[in-house]
Formats: structure tokens, sequence, C-alpha cells
């Protein structure tokens, strides 16, 4: 039961994170509205939480988003981003989400492996995202992937890079204060 709590206490403070951090942007002079913080927060839950509840606060986060609260990027709400051009991309953070948590929970000691899952995870939710921007501008794959990818690339990798250098420690301290909260159940239960 106190598992389930605390499971359920982290999630809900994923999803505010990214109910907080994803409407801060820095405008854009392209189809993609600004640079936000959104992917800190997808990248910060997973690795604290793993795939399974940054997955759950990504869901909750949309679903708020999509009843109208004010948290998709510039303060956007509403069915209709999510199947506007920055959709794809908001789909994609459940990608991020599981690529890097299960890296993250897999390899537990292994930064360099927690990296790659990062990766992977962000160029299947660029490419998710990509191809959902070109298809809803009409736009051409080299102009979706000037238009959704190159502006972004140098920031997100900054993002990643200092998500990693938080997220290890406070992970570390989680699984030494609360492992439960933070590993699979299996996993939980063996450490003494």
């Amino acid at each position: 039961m106190k598992t389930n709590v605390q499971k359920i206490t982290f999630t809900a403070l994923m999803a505010a994170l990214l109910c907080i951090l994803s409407p801060i942007s820095i405008p854009l002079p392209s189809p993609m509205p600004a640079i936000t913080l959104s992917f800190v927060a997808v990248y910060l839950s997973a690795y604290i939480t793993g795939p399974w509840c940054s997955c759950a606060a990504i869901l909750i986060y949309i679903l708020l988003g999509c009843v109208g609260l004010p948290v998709f990027s510039k303060g956007q709400a509403g069915l209709s981003v999510l199947a506007g051009p920055t959709g794809g991309y908001i789909i994609g953070y459940f990608f991020i989400a599981a690529c890097t948590g299960f890296a993250v929970q897999k390899f537990e000691k292994k930064i360099y492996l927690h990296v790659v899952g990062m990766v992977i995870g962000t160029l299947i939710c660029y490419t998710f995202g990509t191809v959902w921007l070109g298809v809803s501008m009409h736009l051409t794959p080299g102009a979706a992937i000037a238009a959704g990818v190159a502006p972004f690339v140098l920031f997100d990798a900054l993002k990643l890079a200092a998500c990693v250098a938080i997220g290890y420690p406070i992970r570390r301290q989680l699984i030494r204060l609360l492992p439960a909260a933070v590993l699979p159940a299996d996993r939980a239960a063996a450490r003494p």
C-alpha cells in the first residue's frame, strides 16, 4: 500500500512538473511555437520515476491540456493543440519517457547508457513529431526537419546533459530514502 501511494505521489508530482515547465517558452520564427522546457520535465520524470510512472504523468499532462488547462507551450490548451503541428512532439514524449526510464532502470549505474536511452527516445520523438508536422502543414521532409528539429537540437542536447547531471543524484538519493517509489516492485522488495 505504501509503495502505491509513493508511486501515485511521484506520478502526480511529475505531471505537475510538466504542467509548470511546459508553458515556459522562448518564441521562434518558425511553424514550431517556441523552445520550451517540456523535454526537461519529461527527462527528469523518466529519470526519477522510470518508464511507467513517467508515461502516466505525461498522460495526465496531456489530458489536463486537452480539457482546457493552459499547460501546453505558451499557455495553450485544447484538443486543437494536440491535433495541430506540434501534437506529434507531445505524443512523442511517451517515447522519451519509455526509452529513458527503461535505460535508467535496466542500467542503474551506467550513466552513459542513460544518455543513450535519452538520445534514442529523443530521436524517436523527433521522428514522430516531424512526420506529424510535415503532414499537418503539408511540408516536404526537408522543410519539416528544418522547422521542427534543426532549431531545437542544440537546446535539447543541453537540456539532456543538464537532466543527467540533476537526475542521477536525485535518483540515487530517492533510492536510498524511498526505494519502492523509484524502483520496480520486484527489485525494491529484494533490496536490503
